[in-house]
């Protein structure tokens, strides 16, 4: 028999969580595995059950557990660490594409009818086919001559939260942790999110501007992927803890050494170099499910609704 090892784990789905134990011993004991008793973390009345705990695994087959949760059985899990299964002293999260459902730079283009150029070397750049500081740098190039006014109308005109957003924002810092919003894109936007979603710090790259209009540079030096990693690590740094207990959320490559560093790296709706690294995945719910990856208790939860 394979040696096992316990680890800690979080589903979280559009089904009960009775199933949820269900499907969860099925898996585990066809990876070769043992289920320890979980706990329902499910809201009453809410459109997801959830469940966390501890299971015993060989290491080799964590992975493709994650693989079939996510793939053949639409829940979202967290399989890791169990030191990570509590709350997260800090939260650290990309803007783009996570906690706002677009990507910023790519509804600027719309306005110079250049959205079809600047999207594809965007989505080049989160697949990580592209060095990032040199794509954001061409793309901006290409917003030269933008009007200032145009950027305060993309924001109020475009820009969405992501479903469960607030909730996940709200609680976190409820409960007394620390949140920061660290993104590839612009501090225009990084300040209206932070605060349209309640992070308490936000961290970007400033767009230059002559007073009227975009000059197509951007400030240096440029925040990209290593510059993230580096924010987590001096966020829970401040608060004197390890990184294991820290969360981060991202999509794209340039968010993936800030997810591998953290305790909890969730890929969010994330491009395929991001997923396979992540230990946490949201595909199938919503950003409510990072609180169960923290084994968040329903009554500890800050919904929007109730907030």
């Amino acid at each position: 028999m394979a040696d096992l090892r316990t680890f800690g784990f979080s589903l979280v789905a559009r089904r009960s969580a009775a199933d949820l134990a269900d499907l969860l011993k099925a898996r585990v004991v066809q990876a070769g595995g043992k289920v320890q008793p979980g706990t329902d973390l499910s809201h009453k009345g809410g459109p997801f059950g959830a469940l966390a705990g501890h299971v015993d695994l060989p290491p080799e087959a964590v992975a493709g557990l994650r693989r079939a949760f996510d793939e053949q059985d639409d829940v979202d899990c967290f399989i890791g660490s169990t030191a990570a299964l509590r709350p997260s002293s800090v939260l650290v999260s990309d803007m783009d594409s996570t906690i706002i459902g677009q990507e910023c730079i790519d509804e600027l283009a719309d306005a110079l009818g250049l959205r079809s150029v600047i999207s594809e070397i965007t989505e080049r750049a989160m697949r990580g086919e592209l060095d990032f500081e040199s794509a954001l740098t061409e793309r901006v190039a290409m917003l030269k001559g933008l009007l200032l006014c145009e950027l305060e109308r993309t924001f109020e005109d475009r820009i969405t939260l992501n479903p469960g957003a607030r909730t996940l924002i709200r609680t976190v810092r409820a409960n007394g942790h620390g949140t920061l919003l660290v993104s590839g894109g612009f501090t225009f936007f990084t300040s209206r999110v932070a605060r349209l979603a309640g992070f308490e710090v936000h961290k970007g790259n400033t767009l230059i501007d002559d007073g009227a209009a975009l000059t197509g540079e951007v400030a240096r030096p440029i925040l990209g992927r290593e510059a993230k990693r580096t924010a987590l690590l001096e966020a829970v740094e401040a608060r004197r803890v390890a990184p294991e207990n820290a969360i981060a959320l991202g999509d794209g490559a340039n968010d993936l050494d800030m997810i591998k560093a953290a305790g909890i790296g969730v890929a969010y709706h994330a491009k395929p170099v991001v997923a396979a690294e992540a230990n946490a995945s949201i595909r199938h719910t919503d950003l409510t499910a990072a609180l169960y990856f923290q084994n968040y208790p329903a009554e500890d939860i800050v919904f929007e609704e109730s907030a």
